[in-house]
């Protein structure tokens, strides 16, 4: 089985994040949670913004990298949205890795050096602001075209972070689908 590094999104680690680890597990992958905001959550994407803001974008980043060590290399990094960088940043410039996993959110790995060939999964809604509309899509549909291995789900919706089963914009369909996808793309990379 897969041993899968996990980051949360920018409302920090939540029960909905949790969750998802814990189905993970439930299929017999190893699932590490780091909590990049030392146990602070926000019940809104703005109010996780100011707290990111406060912090700076690079410690959180850093305290992502920092995560790793201390793990095998051969590992699978996911993020939900802000997770998505240090994820990207670890594929791509951590020896090992064996897939990537961009929940929410893309970052061009190119950011962080050359993508080293392993397989990776995008997903995001076609009408979240966060994602389509700041550019993520279109970098990840490039990403998709050009990049052997790279599979890019776009749902239908406006939903950002729609697989976080403790946000209320959680839709449980596409939910669904999402993790069932994750779940055979750890299955295969394990």
């Amino acid at each position: 089985m897969a041993e899968i590094l996990l980051f949360h999104h920018a409302q920090g680690l939540t029960a909905g994040v949790l969750e998802f680890a814990e189905v993970l597990r439930g299929a017999g992958h190893t699932v590490h949670t780091p909590d990049l905001y030392q146990g602070k959550t926000f019940q809104t994407l703005d109010e996780g913004m100011v707290h990111l803001r406060s912090l700076s974008f690079d410690v959180v980043v850093e305290r992502g990298v920092q995560a790793a060590q201390g793990l095998p290399g051969e590992l699978v990094y996911a993020g939900f949205s802000l997770g998505v960088v240090p994820a990207a940043q670890l594929a791509t410039a951590r020896p090992g890795a064996k897939g990537a996993l961009f929940l929410s959110g893309f970052v061009p790995p190119s950011e962080f050096g050359s993508w080293p060939g392993i397989p990776a999964q995008v997903h995001g809604m076609q009408g979240d602001p966060e994602f389509a509309d700041s550019g993520d899509l279109d970098a990840a549909r490039q990403f998709a075209e050009l990049v052997d291995d790279v599979e890019l789900f776009v749902y239908p919706g406006s939903a950002h972070l729609f697989a976080d089963g403790s946000l209320q914009e959680y839709d449980e369909q596409a939910a669904a689908l999402l993790t069932e996808r994750v779940l055979e793309f750890a299955a295969r990379v394990a």
